[in-house]
């Protein structure tokens, strides 16, 4: 029997959140922007939905921008909120634990000009206040650092770090794709600026996002070509979608604290029987991390071949390494935490959902065990030596 626990990838599609989303593929199918009673159906539903997710994350309906997912939505921030400032040079900040979807924007921001700063993080996990405060500058346009880290699950100090940036005059982006749902979310109290959101990590449905940005901030939008999303994101609305987005966020809201306390319970139980494994390592203070997504590493084994183990018994999981164009690397959140090449490469990410039982933590465990002892007799990784 297959178990997965690869949740932070993506979570399968609640079966609720599907029943909300059918009708709006056949009955209520018009398009948002038409003036006729199929399109205001469909706008009726798109603005519902816009309202969900707006007090998941205790914004405004009219600050949500619906994209086509976080990627979209990073993209967006990023590219938008230093265009928007009309400055043709000045800093952006990010830290080097980010997506790629937000490392890659800097990339490209750095090659038009502007100057780009990297922070890394502490062996926790976490982004140090002090590490940025230290990197300020009087021209920094943008600071972008997520809520909570995809790899390790650790929740960094939004707060603390949105203030540091507004007292230099800068604007404060955060990618809440992983954070959404899992941990409380406000804002407007935590003083963020925009904010980046995916439906397919709340058991909601792929293709569909959000961009929210604090009213009164300027963004250029990176789509052109319609008034859509009040002129902030052209192109037909994705309403099944946004539906689906909409219900999924609603329940996370109604059922969070409950469904939290569960995650916590299995990552707790899963971190407990992995640690009984000679030479298992957490990466990532437990302390400061969501409960449900556990980053282990064991000694004298590499991720990929224990990952490879896992998929053999029916375990889904996800190494923690990427692999790219038929070569293996390291993965660049660990090495911006100060661990070896060898240490990151060791790395496996086990994330739990809403689907799982205390069934599925206890088969990945047996199988971890068994995959990690199977490792061991063969020796040293051809893909670990990078061979």
């Amino acid at each position: 029997m297959p178990h997965y626990l690869d949740n932070a990838a993506t979570t399968p599609v609640e079966g609720r959140v599907l029943e909300a989303m059918l009708p709006y593929f056949t009955g209520t199918f018009g398009n948002a922007s038409s003036v006729h009673g199929f399109g205001q159906a469909a706008k009726r539903a798109l603005e519902a939905a816009r309202r969900e997710v707006a007090l998941l994350v205790g914004a405004q309906p009219s600050e949500v921008i619906f994209t086509a997912g976080g990627t979209e939505a990073d993209n967006t921030a990023l590219l938008g909120l230093v265009r928007a400032s009309g400055r043709k040079e000045g800093r952006v900040i990010v830290s080097a634990i980010e997506h790629k979807a937000v490392l890659h924007v800097a990339d490209e921001l750095e090659a038009l000009g502007y100057g780009v700063t990297r922070l890394g993080a502490a062996s926790s996990g976490a982004v140090e206040a002090a590490s940025l405060r230290r990197a300020m500058t009087d021209d920094t346009i943008l600071v972008s650092i997520m809520w909570a880290n995809n790899e390790t699950g650790v929740v960094q100090p939004v707060e603390d770090l949105a203030r540091i940036a507004h007292e230099r005059g800068a604007l404060f982006h955060s990618d809440a794709v992983q954070a959404a749902g899992h941990v409380p979310i406000d804002m407007r109290a935590a003083g963020v600026d925009a904010l980046s959101l995916s439906g397919h990590k709340l058991s909601g449905p792929k293709g569909i996002g959000a961009l929210v940005v604090h009213q009164g901030v300027r963004i250029q939008p990176l789509l052109v070509g319609g008034a859509h999303e009040r002129g902030r994101r052209a192109g037909t609305e994705n309403v099944a979608g946004a539906v689906g987005f909409g219900e999924a966020a609603r329940l996370w809201r109604i059922e969070g604290q409950e469904r939290q306390a569960r995650l916590r319970e299995m990552g707790d139980a899963l971190w407990r029987g992995l640690s009984a494994i000679p030479g298992a390592h957490r990466n990532g203070d437990p302390a400061l991390g969501m409960g449900h997504i556990v980053n282990v590493r064991f000694d004298g084994c590499d991720g990929e071949a224990i990952l490879l183990n896992l998929d053999l018994e029916g375990i889904a999981a996800s190494s923690g390494s990427a692999c790219s164009a038929g070569s293996i690397e390291a993965t660049h959140v660990l090495l911006a935490m100060g661990f070896t090449r060898e240490e990151a490469m060791g790395a496996v990410r086990f994330s739990l959902g809403i689907a799982n039982t205390m069934e599925d933590v206890e088969a990945a465990v047996d199988a971890a065990r068994r995959a990690v002892e199977r490792v061991r007799r063969m020796g040293p990784s051809l893909v670990g030596r990078g061979l």
